[in-house]
């Protein structure tokens, strides 16, 4: 569903990524970890268009779109879960997961599914999304992703300040997601175990490059705990 081929980026003169490839299946989370400060977030926002690459390729369904603009990567079926949510918080719940509706006729209903994933949603609809907890509100912010139904979802680390039950929640939705088989996730973490235990591809970040790839069972196997220790 993804694919990125050498890509590089540069903040002014400092090389911030340089030549990242990797790929994320259909059906499948794709896992990128590194200790902070890798180029992790830069990484995503290149790949949704919101910082330019100087070269290389990001394909998405069989097409190009290092070109294209956020909205544009966004209405192709690309979902983005920003570190530290960044929801609405004047506007309600209701009105949060609308906005992810927002290139769609303004009578799309919002998906029912989505309560099924957090049901705590539909108990808020008509709570201001700035009253909630941290963790619901991360809820909100994934749902507000999803609502829009999504080919690729990218979730940059969905689990920070977040309580270990609601973490739970997350994971469990994020397996459920995964293996509907219509979807391709791709997951930047730092708590480990969290994305060992959903990890179907890991790729591991240093410097702005990719230090190590593989099998998420291997993650054990191949020192990837020992890679990512800070």
């Amino acid at each position: 569903m993804l694919n990125v081929k050498n890509i590089n980026q540069y903040y002014g003169g400092s090389h911030i990524l340089r030549d990242v490839s990797l790929q994320a299946r259909l059906g499948k989370v794709t896992v990128v970890l590194g200790r902070n400060g890798v180029g992790k977030t830069t990484l995503l926002k290149s790949l949704m268009g919101l910082v330019p690459i100087k070269n290389g390729s990001i394909e998405f369904d069989g097409k190009s779109i290092h070109q294209a603009t956020p909205y544009e990567r966004a209405r192709a079926g690309i979902g983005f879960v920003p570190q530290g949510r960044e929801i609405f918080a004047r506007l309600t719940v209701e009105e949060n997961l609308r906005m992810g509706l927002a290139y769609k006729s303004a009578s799309t209903p919002v998906p029912p599914e989505l309560f099924g994933l957090f049901p705590v949603l539909k108990q808020m609809l008509n709570r201001r999304g700035g009253d909630l907890s941290g963790g619901q509100q991360q809820q909100l912010a994934i749902a507000r992703a999803l609502a829009a139904s999504p080919k690729l979802l990218i979730l940059d680390e969905p689990t920070e300040g977040i309580q270990p039950s609601i973490i739970k929640d997350i994971g469990r939705v994020i397996r459920m997601l995964a293996d509907r088989g219509d979807m391709a996730i791709l997951l930047v973490e730092q708590y480990y175990d969290f994305a060992r235990d959903l990890a179907d591809d890991y790729v591991v970040m240093e410097r702005g490059a990719v230090l190590a790839s593989g099998d998420g069972k291997n993650m054990e196997a191949d020192g990837v705990r020992e890679l990512v220790a800070i």
